[in-house]
């Protein structure tokens, strides 16, 4: 072990639990060994749901030509546009399975993983940074984040890879300028991954402030951080533009108390109530530290160090919190959005877990000859709370798998059934009256093949030669007038269900044109009819 504090020349005045920390070398195997077990964690079962919505987004836009992609781009989705390009060229290598293009999330989440086994046996020994670690792997929205092709796990890995570089920079004297450099590169790159990481500037402004090494250096902070967000600015300006792409949020999804304790980080209730306990304990042992530091006559941003508090709680609390506290003027929260404060959760409920350990030690809560746990009982808190946190997970998790665990998409389904009944010559409409995320002709859109024996009567412009990321249609009408019907003796069309409700879009008009139902199959999330003349 070392005795090598977060802060440099005050080690001293340091608690002992500060200046106990893990061996660095012993750290790196660890952080190693942590991150493998994320990536298996969140890849696990990652081939079984169906594709949804978002994900044909990104599988979409990210297998359309890439002038295309520039053109789509400049009318939508330009905040995700460095994800769709990363994705195109990793299609390119290793193709465009569900399982292959969810994998890049989950390398993502073994980084973050391994991140704050780092971060946090800076603070601790290497049992603290190994359950802070595990919690991360496991934390619903992180294991969701990484079993789904979007960029939100990749956000959680660039947080918790620069919050890494702001304690490590804490820790050095002098300059240490290409440390610097190297957080603007981190920040910039993964502001144009997701425009909302700009918030994370806000977390560590407040990390910065409560810490007195770091708040020596504000002015290196604050170029780093200027220059970083200057070259984010014609991102900035596009999504600025493009900011009605995300005006359903406004009727989507209230900000409820359920929304933001249970289903942001947390998902299912069992899980919820543990990690808030955990959560819980942490905060009141923290408070009671600030208060015993104030009474001593003294400050938090005084106390020398950084202290692994203030940057979990920083990360936890502020980029969502400002997030929460301006979506009753615009509409701009969805519970996702938190993924990249989550791995700060994380390291929370590490934290309460640290204080049910040291229940029962005399010594005054330092981690000092007695180890991490401070009592034989505090151990027992500890390995009673650490197994609960693990065993609940695990159910939230294979819930997450389902074949329909995607917002109940269930398109392999109706790619097997089509694939299975269709009869060259056949045509297929697909319910156009949903919004275009949940349209089930996305399920031909993401497997092709399964469709080959179909025509798409209504397609108007496919998606690859369209400005927006989803094809192009006509209504049944007007693709009758047009003759695409003539000679087509059964059309399959593929209705949405949702939430027990069957939408039943252009089946009138299909009977006007002379079709009957014939056939009926009830899917989890669809209703596949056979229309006959």
């Amino acid at each position: 072990m070392t005795s090598s504090a977060v802060g440099t020349a005050s080690e001293r005045s340091l608690p002992a639990s500060a200046r106990v920390t893990a061996d660095p070398r012993r750290l790196g195997l660890w952080a190693g060994l942590l991150g493998l077990f994320g990536v298996a964690a969140s890849a696990a079962g990652s081939w079984i749901p169906s594709l949804w919505g978002d994900e044909a987004a990104s599988l979409m836009s990210a297998t359309r030509p890439l002038s295309s992609l520039w053109h789509m781009l400049s009318y939508v989705d330009a905040v995700h546009g460095l994800y769709y390009v990363g994705l195109h060229a990793w299609i390119d290598v290793f193709g465009p399975s569900a399982f292959s293009i969810r994998f890049p999330s989950a390398l993502a989440i073994g980084v973050c993983t391994a991140a704050v086994v780092w971060l946090c046996g800076r603070f601790e020994r290497t049992w603290f940074a190994v359950v802070a670690g595990v919690f991360t792997a496991l934390e619903p929205r992180l294991i969701f984040a990484g079993e789904e092709a979007r960029s939100y796990a990749i956000g959680a890995a660039f947080a918790a890879v620069l919050l890494v570089l702001l304690v490590e920079i804490a820790r050095r004297p002098g300059r240490a300028v290409w440390w610097w450099v190297g957080y603007a590169a981190v920040l910039t790159v993964a502001v144009w991954t997701f425009l909302y990481f700009a918030l994370m500037v806000f977390a560590a402004l407040a990390v910065v402030l409560l810490s007195p090494e770091l708040r020596r250096r504000w002015r290196a902070w604050a170029l780093s951080t200027g220059i970083a967000l200057l070259l984010c600015t014609p991102l900035a300006w596009f999504g600025f533009l493009q900011r009605r792409q995300i005006a359903f949020l406004a009727v989507r999804e209230s900000v409820t108390p359920e929304v933001v304790l249970k289903n942001m980080w947390f998902q299912e209730w069992w899980f919820t109530a543990i990690a808030w306990a955990l959560i819980l304990v942490a905060v009141v042992v923290f408070v009671r530290e600030v208060v015993l530091i104030r009474r001593g006559g003294g400050r938090l941003w005084r106390t020398p160090g950084v202290r692994l508090e203030v940057v979990a709680l920083s990360w936890m609390i502020v980029p969502m919190g400002l997030l929460l506290a301006v979506t009753p003027f615009m509409a701009v929260y969805t519970a996702r959005y938190g993924t990249f404060s989550a791995p700060g959760v994380a390291i929370v409920m590490a934290l309460g877990v640290r204080a049910l350990a040291r229940i029962g030690d005399r010594s005054g809560g330092g981690a000092g000859a007695r180890g991490w746990a401070g009592s034989r009982r505090g151990a027992w808190f500890a390995g009673i709370a650490i197994a609960a946190v693990v065993i609940a997970a695990v159910p939230v998790a294979v819930l997450q798998r389902g074949p329909y665990a995607k917002n109940q998409s269930d398109w392999n389904d109706i790619s097997a059934f089509i694939s299975a009944n269709a009869e060259p010559g056949d045509g297929i409409v697909f319910d156009d009256g949903a919004r275009p995320s949940q349209r089930t002709r996305l399920a031909k859109a993401t497997d092709p093949a399964a469709f080959r024996n179909t025509a798409d009567l209504l397609l108007k412009t496919p998606y690859q030669k369209s400005y927006t990321w989803y094809d192009q249609t006509y209504g049944i009408p007007r693709a009758a007038g047009m003759g695409r019907f003539d000679g087509v003796e059964r059309v399959w069309v593929v209705e949405l269900r949702f939430d027990g409700v069957v939408d039943s879009w252009g089946l009138s008009d299909l009977r006007e044109l002379g079709y009957r139902e014939t056939a009926r199959h009830d899917g989890a999330g669809s209703v596949i009819l056979l229309y006959e003349r």
